[in-house]
């Protein structure tokens, strides 16, 4: 592209950028379920449009040269208006699908799905309604949120965990006892309740299943919001049993080294780092280090998990799970948000994928995909989401906490918290859920970039 038709396309950031001159929709004006132009259910683009950073980038940011295709779509069963309809739980691909979640955010009786996107056949189809499988009486306490991570075993099932809307509902008042740890079989379409209240009266928010031993690992919140006890639990699924329950649990997410079967985790930021060994069968202990771990990638070929710090530092760590060296390796952010909630690692372990700005404000950096290279110890934004689909479709990328790239490394699916009302709309700014498949350019996944500056 020439600069001067980037200056151009640069001049679109004005008045897209801050929310104080978005119009602000009334109530009503949105209508449910969202819907594309013309009755569509996907839109695919691609141009140089995408490569346009906004003002503000970090001059060591790298831009890519060749713009990816995106497909963009929106959640269907969003029939109604959310508090907000939201994603808060990491996803999985497997294959050519993509398995993600969204729930309302409504309780006592929340709405949560769970659905499978077909790359090839670029169609999104609902396959998990907890209201529909817990089917409890009217006024019982149903989850508006999975907020823990998606994973699929070796036995061919999605397990997943729920979590409450409103931090007010998960009470004896509303019949609670726990929440759920449930599966789903993609090819029978079958779902199943494996465990309710595995650490009874608490939410599970955090989690990750050793797909090969079937052990499932979470994080707890109690469901008196005034308790501020986490416990951390190992459930055997094939045995439906609990191994461990114990307190100073992960605070948000964990490491799972898939080639010893250990877990690691900190009930805080760089707090004292916890091992849990499935060989032992003994309670997690506490080891040397300290590491950042609000969210973590998948070990990789040559034995690494890569995770990120939390808010207000963004740092990108990588651990040994041979050795359990820690190194942190270099920063997230690309510009004024530094909050990763999602972070995957292609196949070969040499590239990152993440988008800053979790909980919201990712637009006021682009909307960036991101691609840290972990042998250069660089940044290389992808693509720039942001202004591109407020201008065709009305919609801002917000943040993400779920996303995953496919096993071949050339497609990174994102599930957004975003807006189609005005940012001033709803708490966070969020009202819709979107999803895009980004399929990354072979010429990006090592090729030579241009700088932001």
């Amino acid at each position: 592209m020439r600069l001067l038709d980037r200056w151009v396309l640069a001049g679109l950031w004005i008045g897209c950028l801050v929310p104080a001159v978005m119009p602000a929709a009334e109530p009503g004006e949105l209508t449910w379920p969202p819907k594309l132009p013309g009755g569509r259910t996907v839109v695919s683009d691609r141009g140089e449009a995408f490569l346009v950073a906004p003002p503000g980038l970090s001059a060591d940011v790298k831009i890519a040269k060749t713009p990816p295709s995106v497909d963009f779509l929106y959640y269907p069963g969003q029939d109604y208006p959310g508090n907000p309809w939201s994603v808060w739980g990491d996803s999985v691909a497997v294959g050519g699908k993509y398995y993600s979640a969204i729930g309302d955010h409504i309780g006592p009786a929340g709405n949560a799905f769970v659905y499978e996107y077909d790359r090839a056949k670029k169609s999104i189809r609902k396959i998990v309604d907890l209201k529909k499988l817990l089917k409890l009486p009217k006024g019982h306490y149903m989850p508006g949120k999975i907020h823990s991570r998606i994973d699929m075993g070796r036995d061919g099932w999605l397990y997943f965990a729920t979590h409450r809307g409103s931090t007010r509902v998960t009470i004896d008042r509303y019949h609670y006892t726990g929440d759920w740890i449930v599966r789903h079989h993609p090819v029978t379409g079958k779902t199943e309740i494996v465990a309710r209240g595995p650490v009874p009266k608490h939410c599970i928010p955090t989690s990750v299943l050793d797909p090969d031993r079937l052990i499932y690992y979470g994080g707890t919140a109690s469901g008196n919001s005034a308790e501020k006890t986490i416990n951390f639990f190992a459930y055997d699924i094939r045995k439906r049993k609990v191994l461990h329950s114990v307190p100073a649990g992960p605070y948000r997410y964990m490491i799972f080294a898939r080639s010893t079967g250990r877990i690691y985790y900190c009930n805080s930021d760089l707090g004292p780092l916890m091992r849990y060994d499935p060989a032992t069968g003994k309670p997690p202990v506490k080891i040397a280090g300290a590491i950042g771990l609000r969210s973590a990638t998948q070990e990789t070929s040559d034995g690494y998990v890569y995770t990120v710090s939390t808010r207000g530092d963004g740092s990108l760590w990588r651990f040994n799970t041979k050795t359990e060296a820690i190194e942190k390796i270099g920063k997230a952010a690309v510009g004024r948000t530094d909050y990763v909630t999602s972070l995957d690692v292609d196949p070969s372990g040499r590239f990152l994928y993440y988008t800053p700005g979790a909980h919201g404000g990712s637009h006021f950096d682009g909307t960036p995909i991101v691609q840290f290279d972990t042998k250069l110890r660089t940044r290389k934004v992808i693509a720039f989401l942001h202004p591109f689909y407020l201008k065709k479709l009305g919609y801002i990328s917000l943040g993400t906490f779920g996303s995953a790239l496919s096993p071949d490394g050339r497609t990174l699916y994102v599930t957004w918290n975003g807006n189609r009302g005005g940012l001033k709309r709803r708490r966070y700014g969020f009202d819709t859920c979107a999803m895009t498949a980004i399929h990354i350019p072979a010429s990006e996944r090592g090729g030579e970039t241009t700088s932001a500056k």
